[in-house]
């Protein structure tokens, strides 16, 4: 290293040089950590795999310029894509991210650290095609849990989302951190990708609330992963970095954005996240909503043939699903209606289910869907607010009652955990494994779906399976 890099990495931010430490030299050895991370890696592929059904995702996907093929790319799983590995991340982020289906992690800043695998799947095929490495699906499975780990421990004490910021920008970090260690990088080369992710900051959440709710919240997380990946290959190129990219004065991170409040990490970078990630199992909705949505279907065979019997409809929720899902008035497109807590009750008391397909206009011109969301009212419960956020519990509890005109009133259904949650992954797994090979039945033959589920369902054959003959299996 020369004397001018010296100097300008010698006091480096303790958070940034943390993150390149771990992503250097943590082994991954907890058999929970990885077996998590190949059932996170089948789920998140599935939603992509689903989201395919969808030309409002299928618009974003293929190459910049009609037609380009890359030799030796990046492939798209369920295309024919080939593509260089910055937008191939993309692509994948696109995909997996569109139906808000993948895994969900809720601290003082949520997101979906599943997001990451848009670069570190494009990144593994780039090097084992272009390189020529024998990359195997273990190394993959390693990346993914810390990538998950970097997001999530952020996200446990660093709130950017009441900051006006997008939680993608955890993406941006965890994706850059952990894709410059794939591609071989230094220490010194993982914290310039680093401190430039934290200079490029994050997207404003515009596009998550009302009135601008939009389809930019479906392929941000795309855009995070992909510039992770662009600024890792940056890096092993030699450009430099920002050794006080966070604490610098008046020009840092923290004082620009932050109120001068400093970033913080809570606990030492393991695998605490990922094994204790958030499943959406078994509706495609906004995780704040997901226990209404369970007490609504079980609710759906009492009302389904009262429903203009019924007088008013309570909700009891957390203060955090009141601030981003109680929506009244019209709802503009599927982005709005998938974080609207009154809409998925509805379908769920209608419909008896809740799939992607009840977001899309023909299912919002039910003229019953806004006529239930005017009966509804939604209350704080406030336990479920400081259950939610007791690092113990991580409760996302939800209750609904239907009080009808004639003075009679169901049973109050209270669900405190989401079949996802880690309190139910004995009930949860053989459900995610389900959803995965339905949602592989959407796009692949059943010879190859067969295949697939042959690699996937087998640990040790997808831990010793090259990443080259892995996505070959995933290609259509």
């Amino acid at each position: 290293m020369n004397q001018l890099k010296s100097v300008e990495t010698k006091n480096v931010d303790s958070i940034i040089e943390t993150i390149a430490d771990y992503v250097l030299n943590k082994e991954i050895t907890s058999d929970l950590a990885l077996g998590t991370a190949r059932h996170v890696l089948m789920d998140s592929l599935g939603c992509g795999f689903l989201a395919l059904r969808y030309p409002e995702c299928t618009k974003h996907l293929g190459p910049i310029v009609p037609g380009t093929i890359v030799p030796n790319g990046s492939r798209v799983p369920g295309t024919q894509f080939e593509l260089d590995p910055v937008h191939g991340a993309f692509n994948i982020g696109c995909m997996i991210r569109w139906l808000d289906y993948n895994d969900t992690w809720l601290a003082a800043e949520w997101g979906h650290p599943s997001d990451n695998i848009g670069g570190i799947l494009a990144v593994a095929d780039y090097i084992s095609r272009s390189r020529n490495q024998n990359l195997k699906m273990k190394n993959v499975l390693e990346a993914i849990v810390k990538a998950h780990e970097i997001q999530g421990v952020l996200a446990l004490t660093n709130s950017l989302n009441r900051r006006g910021l997008d939680h993608v920008l955890f993406v941006k970090i965890a994706s850059a951190a952990v894709v410059t260690g794939m591609l071989g990088g230094t220490k010194e080369e993982i914290i310039n990708a680093i401190s430039n992710a934290w200079i490029d900051n994050a997207s404003l959440r515009t596009y998550r609330h009302f009135p601008n709710t939009g389809s930019r919240k479906s392929w941000a997380a795309g855009d995070a992963t992909s510039r992770g990946v662009r600024l890792a290959l940056m890096a092993l190129k030699g450009e430099m970095g920002y050794s006080t990219a966070l604490s610098a004065p008046k020009w840092g991170f923290q004082d620009v954005l932050f109120g001068g409040k400093e970033i913080t990490l809570s606990c030492q970078l393991d695998s605490y996240v990922i094994e204790n990630i958030l499943f959406k199992i078994s509706y495609p909705a906004e995780f704040h909503a997901q226990t209404a949505a369970e007490c609504a279907v079980q609710l759906h065979p009492i009302v389904i043939d009262r429903l203009d019997d019924i007088d008013r409809i309570v909700i009891h929720t957390q203060e955090s699903a009141i601030r981003i899902l109680d929506k009244k008035g019209l709802l503009h497109n599927p982005a709005d209606r998938d974080h609207c807590l009154q809409y998925i009750t509805a379908i769920g008391l209608i419909y008896g289910t809740i799939n992607a397909d009840h977001y899309e206009d023909d299912v919002a011109e039910d003229f019953r869907i806004d006529l239930l969301r005017e009966k509804m009212e939604i209350v704080e419960n406030k336990q479920y607010s400081l259950d939610y956020f007791d690092p113990n519990l991580r409760s996302i509890a939800n209750a609904v009652q239907i009080y009808f005109k004639d003075g009679s009133i169901s049973k109050k259904i209270e669900y405190h955990y989401p079949i996802g949650h880690p309190f139910r992954r004995d009930e949860g797994i053989p459900l995610l494994l389900k959803k995965f090979q339905a949602n592989l039945e959407t796009r692949f033959p059943e010879k190859q779906v067969q295949e697939i589920l042959k690699v996937c369902m087998d640990s040790k054959k997808l831990n010793e399976c090259h990443v080259n003959d892995f996505m070959s299996k995933l290609m259509i």
